[in-house]
C-alpha cells in the first residue's frame, strides 16, 4: 500500500540531511552563484563536500559495493526530496553523478571501472553525458548524427553535442553515438562510448547560455576523436536500453527534486503572505492569494502521490513507463505554477536575486524540456494506455 508519510526509519536521516542543506548549503548559495566567485566556487563547493562525508551524507544512494551509502531506492526518494530544495545541495552530497557511477558499474570495462568508478563516487571527478544534438530533433533520438566507426582497436568519433553539461570540468563524457550502418534498426544502431575531456579531437566550443545566464551546458565538437575499442559501454548497439536504464529512475529522482524545490517555494510563499501588507490588511487575507496556496498545495501533493507511486512501481521492479510519464509532465508544470505562483507573491523582489525564485523559475522552465519534451512523454503515455484498450486489457486506476 502506497504511504505518501515518510517512513519512520528515514524520517531522522531525511532531517539531518534537510538541517545540512538550510544550514550549510543555502547560506552559500548566492555567493556560489556569482559570477565573482571565479576559481573560489571549486574551493566553496569541495568544503561542502567534505563536511557532508564527515556528516556520514556522502553519497547514500550510491550501492555500498561501489562505495557509496547503499541507501534502499524508496528510502533514497525520499531523502531526494529534501536534497532537491537546493541545485546546489546534489553536488555538496555526492547525489550528481549517481546515475553515471550506476551506468560505469553495470556496463563499463574493467579499466574503466577501475579508472573512473571509485573517483566518481568520492566525488574526485566529475561526469558529463553527450546525447543532444543542435541540428537534430532530439525528441526523436534515432535521428542523432554523431558517428563512430571502429577502426582496427579505436572508435574514430565525428559530429556535434550540446547540453552536455559540466563538460568544462569533466573527467569524461559518454557519447551516444551512431556505431552501426544505415541499414541497422535505429534502436540497435546506436552505442554509448566512454570519452575522456582530454582527448585530442574533443573540442568544447562554447558554454550554451540557458535563460540569459551560462549554466555550464557546454557545446562540443568531436573532431576525428579516437578511443579504444574497450571504451564501449556495454554491447554495441544497445545505447538506447544503456540510456533507459539510466533515465528511469533518474526521472524520479528529478520529480523528487522537485517536489523540494516547490515545497521551498510554497514556504517562501506563505510567509510572504504572512507578512507582507498590502490595502490594509496581510496578502493572506486577500482571496486571490488565499487560491494561489490552495492551488499550489494540490498540486504538490498531487505531484508527491504520483511520484511516490512510480518509484513504488520501479522498487517492485516494473518499469513503470506510464506512470513515469504522468510525473515528468504533471511535475514539471506544477514546479512551474508554484514557482510561478510565489514570484507574483513577492512582486518586484520575486524577479530579483534577493531570493532564490528567480533561478529556481529559470530551471522550472527548463524541466519542460529535458529528459525528454513534455510533448513526447504525452504522446507515448497516451499511445500505452490506448494500446491497453486495444488489447482488451483497460486501465483501471484502482489497479494501477
Amino acid at each position: 500500500m502506497l504511504n505518501l508519510s515518510i517512513p519512520e526509519h528515514i524520517a531522522p536521516l531525511r532531517n539531518k540531511v534537510l538541517n545540512f542543506v538550510e544550514q550549510e548549503v543555502y547560506p552559500v548559495e548566492e555567493q556560489l552563484q556569482s559570477d565573482k566567485v571565479g576559481s573560489r566556487r571549486g574551493e566553496i563547493l569541495r568544503g561542502l563536500m567534505d563536511k557532508a562525508k564527515t556528516q556520514g551524507l556522502w553519497a547514500m544512494g550510491h550501492p555500498e559495493e561501489i562505495g557509496g551509502g547503499g541507501l534502499p531506492f524508496m528510502d533514497y526518494v525520499f531523502v531526494n526530496e529534501v536534497v532537491g530544495r537546493s541545485d546546489i545541495a546534489t553536488v555538496a552530497l555526492g547525489t550528481h553523478s549517481l546515475q553515471d557511477s550506476i551506468m560505469l558499474h553495470r556496463y563499463a570495462s574493467d579499466e574503466w571501472r577501475d579508472k573512473y568508478l571509485k573517483p566518481l563516487v568520492d566525488g574526485e571527478v566529475f561526469p558529463s553525458f553527450g546525447m543532444t544534438e543542435p541540428d537534430v530533433a532530439s525528441s526523436d533520438p534515432t535521428q542523432l548524427q554523431t558517428r563512430a566507426v571502429l577502426e582496427g582497436d579505436e572508435w574514430v568519433i565525428n559530429g556535434r553535442k550540446w547540453f552536455t553539461s559540466g563538460a568544462g570540468t569533466a573527467a569524461y563524457t559518454t557519447c551516444m553515438v551512431r556505431t552501426e550502418d544505415d541499414e541497422t534498426p535505429a534502436h540497435a544502431a546506436f552505442s554509448m562510448i566512454v570519452v575522456p575531456t582530454d582527448t585530442a579531437g574533443y573540442n568544447i566550443l562554447r558554454d550554451v547560455k540557458v535563460m540569459g545566464q551560462a549554466e555550464g551546458h557546454y557545446e562540443v565538437e568531436y573532431d576525428n576523436v579516437r578511443v579504444p575499442k574497450d571504451n564501449l559501454l556495454g554491447p554495441r548497439g544497445q545505447g538506447f536500453k544503456i540510456a533507459q536504464d539510466r533515465l528511469g529512475p533518474g526521472r524520479i529522482f528529478h520529480c523528487m527534486r522537485w517536489l523540494g524545490q516547490a515545497q521551498r517555494a510554497f514556504d517562501l510563499m506563505c510567509n510572504r503572505a504572512n507578512n507582507r501588507v498590502a490595502f490594509g490588511k496581510n496578502l493572506g487575507e486577500h482571496q486571490q492569494i488565499q487560491k494561489f496556496i490552495f492551488d499550489s498545495a494540490a498540486e504538490i501533493q498531487a505531484s508527491r502521490l504520483l511520484t511516490l507511486h512510480a518509484a513504488q512501481k520501479i522498487d517492485e521492479g516494473g518499469e513503470a513507463r506510464e506512470e513515469i510519464g504522468l510525473i515528468k509532465v504533471y511535475g514539471a508544470k506544477m514546479l512551474h505554477n508554484v514557482i510561478d505562483r510565489a514570484i507574483q507573491v513577492h512582486g518586484a523582489l520575486g524577479v530579483t536575486e534577493d531570493t532564490p525564485l528567480e533561478r529556481m523559475y529559470r530551471h522550472a522552465r527548463f524541466a519542460r524540456i529535458y529528459d525528454g519534451a513534455d510533448e513526447v512523454h504525452v504522446q507515448t503515455t497516451a499511445r500505452r494506455i490506448l494500446r491497453r484498450y486495444a488489447n482488451g486489457e483497460g486501465y483501471d486506476f484502482g489497479l494501477r
